[in-house]
């Protein structure tokens, strides 16, 4: 059973332009989470190219993959993935650990950052003492602490009330506005409505 291979995705042909704030829609099973995947760089395709700023990625090492995804990827998902024992604060700087930045640096960008989502108050607060909606806006942070030029976000509203949900993606948006490029994995209209372009996706082929 192990050697049959399943095509997920048949005949993907997708550009998404610098700057641009798009969301690929599809239902569960779809593929969109593993055109998330190849897009972030978690996964390389089995046949055809993805170029990621102008540099072919789909025959790069691990090693070579890690580095885009670490400094050029930020990564917001539905369960936040903050350490427990951690702080706002801390969490946010994780990433900066694995690139050579200046300690105080960092540090400053980090708690603007947090400045940013409206969490500075909460620096020193750790992920138990956070509303949901705040630990997802401590991830915001932490994807965006080392400037990378895609904001990818994976179901980034799914554990949030209506209300919650909103203000997580109209600060999406702003990050759009002041020149991120964002894209949103979703199966919801209303999430998909805040992008300026929507990919549909089912049973492996973009449809719309």
């Amino acid at each position: 059973m192990g050697d049959i291979e399943v095509k997920v995705l048949r005949g993907i042909n997708l550009k998404i332009e610098n700057g641009e704030f798009a969301a690929i829609m599809g239902t569960s099973g779809s593929g969109k989470t593993t055109l998330m995947n190849i897009i972030g760089c978690l996964d390389v395709p089995t046949s055809g190219r993805y170029v990621f700023a102008d540099r072919e990625v789909s025959n790069l090492s691990d090693d070579d993959l890690s580095v885009i995804r670490n400094e050029h990827i930020g990564f917001v998902f539905q369960s936040f993935y903050l350490l427990p024992y951690a702080t706002a604060f801390e969490n946010v700087l994780l990433p900066t650990l694995y690139i050579e930045k200046r300690k105080d640096s960092a540090e400053k960008h980090a708690m603007e950052l947090l400045r940013l989502v409206g969490l500075e108050e909460r620096a020193k607060f750790r992920p138990t003492q956070l509303s949901g909606g705040e630990q997802q806006r401590v991830a915001i942070a932490r994807a965006l602490v080392n400037n990378p030029e895609l904001l990818l976000a994976d179901e980034p509203t799914g554990q949030l009330d209506s209300k919650t949900a909103v203000e997580i993606m109209n600060l999406l948006k702003k990050m759009n506005e002041q020149g991120k490029t964002v894209v949103v994995i979703t199966h919801d209209q209303n999430i998909a409505s805040y992008a300026r372009r929507i990919v549909q996706i089912k049973d492996g082929i973009i449809f719309e």
